[in-house]
């Protein structure tokens, strides 16, 4: 009788571990997708960028950018993410209500040294979790690298984009995105898919080295009127603001906890990163009623199509915060208002003296702004997080608090490294070398060594 009482639970256990191996199997697998969807972004940057330069700085804003991205995987391995599991309840480094942060927590399973940093073959989950947020630390790098094309050395960018991609979203994220975040758990701060955490922090840091890193040659007259500064291709820049949008989608996949025994709260159900509910129904619903509305509200502004794809863009971060909570025809209104806002906020810095070549400040900055109090206007009352009745909920204050820590956390670092980097000497190219060309100077190879074919029918 025990022998067959021992058989049968043998086979209990059998059946029950094969749905759990299976859900650990597909959690494992779609945050591996999520990894080359996310490079899509960086394809993206990379084609905005040298679309948007002059001739003469195409591949010099290329190599920035594919530096960005190379710099940030070392970087948050060793560091950015033992930062994100250290910080989540500040600077004191203590645990947090779940027990899945603080110095402690961090250092078990972050630090290089540990075997979840490393090829554990019964770990399904670290690695693929890490690799995600790496891009998510590249895709801030990249963020800032637009705005600062055609006049930064390469070594003060580069040491800039580790200290915003490995360093400052990291807090922002560990204190915002996270179910232990002082601003998750004390005001309810909720952005599920980074609107404040990712594109805010990277915006505003971009604003703070902008504004030491001064306009490029001839971009403004002696009376403070500016000159428009095109980059030589056009539609490379168009087509590459759509391959972000299309890597965008792995990037919000990134942001869902699927079903997996190996890291989920929830080993039966989909959840935010804040352990609340969410489906993927909803991220189809949102993002394309986003996209669309952030499309149609910057062309009834501009009819331009540079601000009509950057529009795209701002209509899925103007929703990223609250994907999981809108309904789709309010997501559309959301992302209607992002797209509309763009072109008079760039007007607005221009005239301020920011030379912004790409609009990452006004995309990602203050879209990113009102990415956020959109949840606060139109999601407020919600559960900022898995718990008991207690938890703290969305509110208007909430998110506003949340902003004005996230500027702080990106523009701060940014104004005050960029302006040691300036002290130094290592953050702007000598002049000479701005007005002959980054490519000229700085890069051993020629973009066009035929130059470009320029039509030479008559305008009609």
């Amino acid at each position: 009788m025990e022998a067959e009482l021992a058989e049968l639970a043998a086979k209990v256990a059998a059946l029950e571990a094969g749905p759990k191996t299976t859900n650990t199997m597909f959690a494992e697998t779609f945050y591996y997708l999520t990894i080359p969807l996310m490079i899509i972004i960086h394809a993206g940057f990379l084609a905005y960028e040298m679309g948007a330069s002059r001739q003469k700085n195409v591949l010099a804003s290329g190599i920035k950018n594919i530096l960005a991205f190379a710099f940030m995987v070392p970087t948050f391995y060793f560091f950015g993410w033992w930062i994100y599991w250290a910080l989540p309840t500040g600077i004191s480094l203590e645990a947090g209500p779940n027990g899945i942060s603080g110095y402690e927590y961090a250092s078990s399973i972050a630090w290089p040294w540990v075997e979840f940093m490393g090829p554990n073959i019964s770990d399904n989950a670290s690695g693929v979790f890490w690799g995600a947020f790496t891009l998510f630390a590249a895709t801030t790098a990249s963020i800032f690298s637009g705005a600062v094309i055609e006049r930064i050395q390469v070594v003060g960018f580069i040491i800039l984009a580790i200290i915003l991609g490995s360093v400052a979203w990291v807090v922002a994220a560990a204190w915002g995105w996270h179910a232990d975040g002082w601003l998750v758990t004390k005001y309810g701060y909720h952005d599920f898919g980074a609107a404040g955490v990712v594109h805010m922090v990277a915006g505003f840091f971009a604003l703070g080295v902008l504004i030491n890193l001064g306009p490029r040659i001839g971009k403004y007259n002696i009376d403070g009127s500016a000159n428009d500064l095109s980059g030589h291709n056009m539609p490379f820049t168009i087509t590459g603001l759509m391959l972000i949008i299309v890597g965008f989608f792995g990037f919000l996949m990134a942001c869902v906890i699927v079903p997996g025994e190996a890291w989920s709260w929830y080993p039966d159900k989909f959840a935010t990163i804040y352990g609340t509910p969410i489906t993927l129904s909803s991220l189809s619903f949102n993002i394309l009623m986003g996209f669309a509305g952030g499309i149609i509200g910057a062309w009834m502004i501009t009819r331009d199509p540079f601000w009509m794809m950057s529009g795209a863009l701002a209509g899925i971060i103007s929703c990223a915060s609250g994907l999981d909570l809108f309904w789709p025809p309010a997501a559309f209104a959301i992302g209607f208002l992002g797209g509309a806002m763009l072109k008079p906020i760039a007007s607005m810095l221009e005239g301020m003296g920011i030379d912004d070549a790409v609009g990452a400040v006004t995309v990602h900055g203050f879209i990113g702004i009102w990415g956020v109090m959109a949840v606060g206007i139109f999601a407020a009352g919600y559960p900022a997080a898995q718990g008991d009745p207690g938890v703290a909920v969305t509110s208007l204050m909430g998110q506003a608090v949340g902003v004005g820590v996230i500027f702080c956390l990106g523009f701060i670092p940014g104004l005050l490294c960029s302006l040691v980097l300036r002290i130094l000497g290592m953050l702007r190219v000598p002049e000479a070398a701005e007005i002959a060309g980054l490519d000229t100077t700085k890069v051993p190879s020629s973009a066009y060594p035929e130059g470009i074919t320029i039509s030479t029918l008559p305008a009609e």
